[in-house]
């Protein structure tokens, strides 16, 4: 069932690449309920959010031929996902720029990143603050992997690294865990 249904959205995302209106609405019908869900994990501004999902569907609709199924793996929905990811992060970044005045610019480096932030409101306890000590691009993996569910291969094309090294990053992160929390 689940293999068929993810050979459906990809069926679906390459009738979206050649102008099939009904095909989209039907991916659309079918992702968005799941893609809500994971972006509220990483956001509690339901503007941001809707903003996002208005975003991620208009970019499918515009590059559903640049769908290869390779860069994820295969899956239509890690394709969608990647895409909104990245316009999750874009929003942070446009809100946190448009929220902080000109001389603020400089102390950017020592502000929290909005991915913190969004990390911050997700988990607590002695686990967030853990997580949120992590080196930032062990902390981006372990987001990817545990609190998203993506696979290496998702992670890897999210991030933009080799998936040898999403492997690596997330032992390390594991062990920094183990160890902070011990």
């Amino acid at each position: 069932m689940r293999s068929r249904q993810k050979a459906d959205e990809e069926h679906l995302v390459r009738l979206v690449a050649k102008g099939d209106r009904a095909a989209f609405e039907e991916l659309y019908r079918r992702t968005a309920p799941w893609l809500a869900v994971r972006l509220r994990r990483r956001c509690a501004d339901e503007q941001i959010v809707a903003e996002v999902m208005q975003e991620t569907y208009l970019a499918v609709w515009r590059a559903a031929g640049a769908f290869t199924g390779v860069a994820v793996g295969g899956t239509a929905v890690g394709w969608l996902w990647t895409i909104a990811a990245r316009r999750l992060v874009d929003a942070f970044r446009r809100r946190a720029h448009h929220a902080e005045p000109p001389e603020a610019v400089a102390a950017e480096a020592v502000a929290p990143a909005a991915e913190d932030e969004a990390l911050a409101a997700t988990v607590g306890g002695d686990v967030g603050d853990a997580l949120r000590r992590l080196a930032p691009e062990l902390r981006q993996v372990l987001q990817a992997m545990v609190l998203d569910g993506l696979s290496v291969r998702e992670t890897s094309a999210l991030l933009g690294v080799p998936e040898g090294t999403v492997k690596t990053r997330a032992r390390r992160a594991r062990v920094a865990m183990r160890e902070a929390l011990s």
